[in-house]
């Protein structure tokens, strides 16, 4: 049976499965009871699961040889308080971002493609947790147990070399503009996470401040300085620098000795998201010499800019004309997702969807047309599997891949401590 009457015929099937994942939310690495649910789903249908490690990544494939194409599909969901179907034991884990739809979407295209069959490659599914940079004290817990090594899911997936045989990848997200059904050339930015403690020498603040080091003064030069560094790039390059205070001082009537600003830096260009790390940390530092104090700075890597495939991207465009003529072409977002690291290596690309009431990590997000959520996403996955696996010369050009980074300036990047 071709696998787009398979999935006409199993729709239903493929709408209940969807309900059941969206109501059983949990964050990263926790993901337990959607595994199973997935698990569950591929031996009733014959297909065998592989665990990956990382607590709760698994993948499942059908064929075998060349060329490989890689799906990807996330499992966690993020703390929405107020959602209907949060899990209140679980931090108010909601599926509000819609991976659960994700995970549906590619389960029923896999089982539709090995209801179908395929003649030559491989298909792999990668079911990948904790995409969103959420519940941060729980993953530094398990990178302490050395069950993770890194916050992202797919971060510890690419270090660990799990995607080196993968030629291509198709991932999708679900989205919430009016203005289209479904878009193609989605782009996302890139961030990284900074801490940073500007430490000086506390005094009285009334009889002696001449003898303090004041470490909000050296906060004060540099965010004056970030402020300048926000009007110095084009805006189409998505340049954020934004972050809280989170420690002013230890007492009013004392010179402030430590001052403690979080921070994201972020950009849709990784050169200048690189290039910014740099130029912050060297701001900080020199804001903290000026007043005669140190900045001490800590720098976990967040994910980097998603750039797609252009090529790969015309193969889903065909396939995405075939539902509908209202297409949303080349979105930037300033938000990010670890597909981005993969990105730097392999040939990727993320199609969007629409269909829910509500927006993205809001309380009122829920599923509403399920032909569009569910049925015709899961359609324009296997098509475009089917184009890719009858086009030789596409497949070569798909692949003829240059990556941003080796392994070893990835490895460096992700490991750097300032």
């Amino acid at each position: 049976m071709k696998a787009d009457k398979y999935l006409d015929k199993n729709k239903q099937d493929l709408y209940s499965f969807g309900d059941e994942l969206f109501i059983h939310p949990e964050l990263g690495y926790k993901e337990f009871t959607n595994k199973r649910l997935l698990e569950d789903y591929f031996k009733a249908n014959g297909l065998k699961t592989k665990n990956l490690g990382f607590e709760t990544a698994f993948s499942v494939s059908i064929g075998k040889g060349k060329p490989h194409i890689g799906l990807i599909a996330e499992l966690d969901a993020i703390p929405t308080l107020g959602h209907p179907y949060a899990n209140k034991d679980d931090n108010n884990a909601a599926h509000s971002c819609g991976h659960s739809t994700q995970c549906a979407i590619m389960a029923n295209a896999i089982v539709a493609l090995s209801k179908q069959g395929i003649d030559k490659g491989k298909i792999t599914l990668f079911f990948t947790p904790a995409e969103e940079y959420t519940d941060i004290d729980y993953r530094k817990k398990l990178i302490k147990e050395k069950k993770i090594k890194y916050i992202g899911g797919k971060v510890n997936m690419l270090a660990s070399g799990q995607f080196d045989d993968v030629d291509m990848f198709i991932h999708c997200h679900a989205t919430n503009s009016k203005d289209f059904e479904f878009s193609v050339g989605s782009a996302l930015a890139g961030f990284s996470y900074k801490r940073i403690s500007f430490l000086g020498k506390a005094s009285h603040a009334a009889m002696a401040p001449e003898a303090g080091i004041d470490a909000m003064d050296m906060f004060v030069k540099f965010y004056e300085k970030i402020k300048e560094l926000k009007t110095k790039y084009d805006p189409k390059e998505m340049v954020r620098l934004h972050g809280i205070l989170v420690e002013g001082g230890q007492s009013v009537n004392s010179i402030p000795e430590r001052v403690i600003y979080e921070m994201y830096v972020r950009s849709i260009n990784p050169d200048i998201l690189l290039e910014l790390n740099k130029t912050v940390d060297k701001e900080a530092k020199k804001a903290a010499k000026a007043i005669g104090g140190k900045a001490k700075i800590e720098t976990t890597p967040g994910y980097l800019p998603m750039l797609p495939s252009i090529p790969l991207t015309k193969v889903v465009e065909s396939c995405v004309k075939k539902y509908t003529k209202r297409i949303g072409y080349n979105e930037k977002s300033i938000a990010a997702g670890d597909v981005g690291d993969i990105s730097v290596f392999k040939p990727i690309i993320q199609f969007g969807y629409t269909g829910f009431k509500g927006y993205c990590h809001s309380r009122e997000l829920l599923v509403e047309d399920y032909e569009k959520v569910y049925l015709i996403p899961s359609k324009i996955v296997v098509d475009t599997v089917n184009k890719l696996l009858s086009n030789d010369e596409l497949v070569e050009e798909i692949k003829n891949y240059k990556p941003r980074m080796s392994k070893e300036e990835y490895m460096r990047y992700i490991n750097a401590k300032a």
